[in-house]
């Protein structure tokens, strides 16, 4: 057995993630999650549930909270309860944190879902209704996650094909 088939883990801490090693060619960044809720118990069951799943989960439990760590740290998704401080104090957190330049993927959770596409679009990417199954939230978060990552991936090869094409013409 060599060196290497020994599981060993290394952790090592940056700004916006932990990075776990394994091995000289696997890394794994854990996805940081805000979770804002003003009802304790779903805020830390949830939180729970999403670090079971290898999630890095930050909490917090008004709007103001939210937003100091929006502008404090990096997540790579943003998720919301609706009704809290007023009934849409939710969608203010989301908008929030789409105005950030890291540009997180956003979730809205509501036992109480807006008729129509009301919540959808300019505001949030996903609607999770409560109760949630964990294999449904866990699922959900991920495939918002792909779906994301697949949306910075295509605007970043549109933005270099631009650029490539803005030097040609000056070339």
């Amino acid at each position: 057995m060599g060196v290497w088939g020994l599981k060993r883990w290394r952790r090592l801490r940056t700004d916006s993630a932990e990075i776990c090693i394994s091995s000289p060619f696997e890394v794994h960044m854990k996805r940081r999650i805000l979770l804002v809720d003003d009802d304790l118990a779903v805020l830390l069951t949830l939180k729970a549930v999403l670090e079971l799943h290898d999630f890095e989960v930050e909490t917090a439990a008004s709007t103001t909270e939210a937003f100091s760590r929006l502008e404090s740290g990096v997540y790579h998704m943003v998720i919301s309860d609706l009704r809290m401080e007023t009934e849409e104090a939710g969608l203010e957190v989301l908008r929030a944190a789409r105005r950030q330049s890291y540009q997180p993927a956003t979730a809205l959770l509501t036992a109480y879902p807006p008729n129509g596409e009301h919540w959808s679009g300019e505001q949030s990417e996903s609607l999770l209704v409560k109760p949630l199954g964990t294999n449904d939230l866990v699922r959900q978060v991920e495939a918002l996650l792909v779906r994301r990552a697949d949306e910075l991936q295509r605007r970043q090869r549109i933005g270099s094909a631009k650029a490539q094409g803005a030097i040609r013409r000056a070339g």
